[in-house]
């Protein structure tokens, strides 16, 4: 019997630690140990970015509509956006799962693959694998590491009054993904022969089920010699970023309403659901794009040409001016977010 074929309780624990290892080929010389001893070896010349991840079955994911094997991709995107947040490069990654009595070992494969999906993906080492039972459904942890040079690693501290603020990609999405999903969950609910309907919404699904890392912001860095002078992930909505920015650096910021990139497919989805599309974006989640800012001498040496993908959506300013998001109609309103005061201070 193949181990593919044996259930979980016949295959144990440290048989699908081992089912694992065969199957990870490691792409970074810096891995020198990955699964399969007590701890990972690296050999790291470079300053050492570490970050960690934190995904639970019921809070950041309903196993009813998400695809194990996206689940698996996306977990690695959440942890390693941080990575390249930083400026740097990730290079391996180390997980860690719970499973409930309810994964057999076909779904926890699944899981894995999409593990390996985005490794693959995004260039990074599988270095760790432990999983461990669980009585409160699935657990996933995912711990990242990579690299930078010290002069290249960005902080969210060091943007400065003038700066301009950036963001990549477009917003909202995720989250109206995630309306649409539960939507049909609710429709579907004791109607097993009933399909479910999401229209022509592919695209905000896979914002939802499986995003990307938007990696043309490291093109536009290198090919037009740019250095960010600071840099955030999108993860909890743009305002929650724009807010961490601000508290690091000790400065306000304006960002315009209508500069916040909003694709046509989240408008149309926004519409449907009746969803604002702009409170979508500005506290939404899991959009896994990047904010950053640029000094105005970039700027000026780009003549305010950005490429496809990335936008300009305000400016930095001195912290006396504010956190202010400039409406469409030029009213000025305080920019906020869950887990943050009025005033755009830590609650």
């Amino acid at each position: 019997m193949t181990k593919k074929e044996q259930s979980l309780s016949e295959l144990g624990i440290y048989g699908l630690v081992d089912y694992v290892n065969e199957k990870v080929r490691h792409i970074n010389g810096s891995t020198l140990q990955g699964i399969g001893d007590d701890a990972s070896v690296l050999d790291l010349p470079s300053r050492q970015i570490v970050t960690n991840t934190l995904l639970l079955e019921g809070i950041h994911f309903d196993l009813v509509y998400h695809p194990l094997q996206h689940l698996g991709y996306k977990s690695v995107v959440a942890s390693i956006l941080d990575i390249y947040a930083m400026n740097a490069k990730p290079e391996q990654v180390y997980v860690s799962v719970g499973l409930s009595n309810k994964m057999d070992f076909q779904r926890v494969d699944q899981l894995i693959d999409g593990v390996l999906s985005a490794c693959q993906t995004y260039g990074v080492d599988l270095a760790g694998f432990k999983p461990t039972a669980s009585l409160t459904g699935l657990t996933i942890s995912v711990t990242s590491s990579g690299t930078a040079e010290p002069s290249d690693t960005v902080l969210r501290k060091t943007a400065k009054p003038t700066d301009l603020i950036c963001v990549s990609g477009d917003l909202g999405g995720a989250l109206m993904g995630l309306h649409l999903l539960e939507r049909e969950k609710r429709v579907l609910k004791g109607k097993a022969e009933t399909e479910p309907d999401f229209g022509n919404n592919d695209y905000v699904l896979k914002r939802q089920l499986k995003p990307e890392i938007p990696l043309t912001v490291f093109d536009f860095f290198r090919k037009n010699r740019i250095s960010p002078t600071s840099m955030v992930a999108v993860k909890e909505g743009l305002a929650t970023s724009a807010l961490l920015m601000c508290e690091a650096a000790k400065v306000g910021c304006h960002i315009y309403e209508n500069k916040i990139p909003l694709n046509q497919n989240t408008l149309k989805a926004a519409n449907e659901l009746n969803f604002n599309p702009l409170v979508a974006a500005l506290n939404g989640g899991e959009d896994y794009e990047l904010l950053f800012t640029i000094s105005f001498s970039d700027f000026e040496k780009i003549g305010n040409q950005f490429p496809e993908g990335i936008s300009a959506i305000g400016y930095v300013a001195d912290a006396e001016k504010g956190r202010r998001l400039i409406t469409s109609s030029d009213e000025e309103i305080d920019l906020t977010a869950q887990g943050w005061g009025t005033n755009g201070m830590k609650s």
